[in-house]
């Protein structure tokens, strides 16, 4: 335990020091070393499939569900999108060094607040691989160094594209030491990390809510939550049922395993039986599981009825809940009280009650007549996505280059005393 405790820590502390000279990259050396990246992606995209296989082997192996194999497996498409992901996050305006506001004091002195990296960024994710080369090219751009420490079931994975992105990022410029990847699967390092206040100016945890609890609950360093996904679609009175049946079929089916994805469906009573009508026979064809709130047993006959942890539960898998309300400040109130305020939608005709929705559910991201698939870094125009913040302090939602700096003040004076 000790070995591991100092390896971490020396890990910690090396990153903690690159990260002066991260700050002071220029915005053409940060994409010179972003391009560096995924040009070495590309041409390792063999070997990180190898190593891939080995974990995906091994998750089969000791029987992992299979909405988490997905998440783990890498295929070409995806190393594609990691690639792209890098390169749209190169074509993003550099926030680093940009003064967003000043004033002048009758005294003389200029008041200026500058846009500055935070600093060395710790991450803690599970069983995503992808987000080994988001975190760090979204943290590079943003002037930082990180410190990676991924899950068990992508071990691998992680530890073959870690290498591989590190490698050439210090080729083209980045500090040494400032993209650090930790190599055990001992949970005891993530221990480590939780406490490591000197070296870690910000924690991100990346996963199930109980593990994100787990991390909230333990850490000494600041922690932004990224948290679960139990999202909800409210289908409206006045909602076009055809476009309802299709937003709900995608953001369940499309990719069922992923935060973003639809988990809970909220009928209004008037429309419930029309909307079950048209939407359910393409659902179950896809092998959609439904349950229902107590509420709806009648309208889905012998579907299982959802107990209270269920009506809470991120459903990362086909399963899909179905609750009927009476008005729509009862749909408000059932999103408010069971989501993990992490992304909603409302389906409807009606402005005013989409905009009273929307205005009134307590979420990171609130779509009107839209999938719950596109929270996501990449579909906002951000390039890429660290996380989605479902906290309210300093960042909310996904989460990109500009949510990784901090601001400074910096003052310009004229040989100024205090009287």
């Amino acid at each position: 335990m000790e070995n591991i405790r100092d390896a971490v820590l020396e890990q910690a502390r090396v990153a903690k020091d690159a990260a002066v000279q991260a700050s002071l990259l220029s915005e053409e050396a940060k994409n010179r070393i972003l391009h560096a990246m995924a040009a070495a992606l590309d041409d390792a995209r063999e070997d990180i499939k190898a190593a891939n296989e080995i974990d995906v082997a091994q998750a089969k192996e000791d029987g992992l569900a299979a909405s988490l194999i997905d998440r783990l497996v890498l295929t070409d498409s995806r190393i594609d999108s990691m690639i792209n992901g890098l390169k749209e996050v190169a074509k993003l305006p550099d926030p680093v060094g940009r003064i967003v506001e000043a004033w002048k004091r009758p005294n003389g002195l200029l008041i200026a607040k500058m846009v500055v990296p935070i600093g060395c960024i710790a991450i803690v994710y599970e069983a995503r691989p992808n987000v080994t080369v988001d975190a760090a090219g979204i943290c590079i751009k943003a002037g930082n160094t990180i410190i990676l420490r991924g899950g068990s079931e992508a071990f691998n994975s992680n530890k073959k594209i870690a290498s591989i992105i590190a490698a050439a990022a210090e080729s083209a410029g980045f500090p040494a030491g400032g993209i650090q990847f930790i190599d055990t699967t001992d949970r005891e390092a993530v221990d480590v990390l939780l406490k490591a206040r000197k070296f870690i100016d910000l924690l991100l945890p990346r996963g199930g809510a109980e593990f994100i609890e787990k991390v909230v609950a333990n850490a000494q360093v600041p922690v932004i939550e990224t948290g679960a996904g139990n999202c909800h679609v409210y289908v409206d009175e006045n909602a076009d049922l055809e476009m309802a049946a299709s937003i709900v079929y995608n953001g369940k089916v499309q990719r069922p395993s992923v935060c973003n994805a639809t988990k809970k469906v909220i009928l209004h009573q008037s429309i419930a039986e029309q909307f079950l009508a048209l939407a359910l026979p393409k659902l179950e064809e896809a092998g959609v599981e439904f349950l229902v709130h107590e509420n709806a047993q009648s309208l889905i006959p012998g579907a299982k009825i959802m107990t209270e942890s269920e009506l809470h539960e991120e459903f990362l898998d086909m399963r899909l809940g179905f609750i009927v309300v009476q008005t729509l400040d009862d749909a408000i109130n059932h999103a408010n009280t069971y989501s993990s305020h992490h992304t909603e939608s409302i389906v409807t005709r009606d402005y005013d009650r989409a905009m009273q929705f929307m205005n009134a559910v307590d979420s990171a991201v609130v779509f009107w007549n839209a999938s719950t698939r596109f929270t996501d870094g990449g579909e906002f125009g951000m390039g890429a996505e660290i996380g989605i913040s479902t906290q309210k302090l300093h960042a909310r939602g996904p989460m990109s280059v500009k949510e990784l700096t901090t601001i400074k003040y910096v003052i310009f004076g004229s040989g100024q005393i205090r009287k």
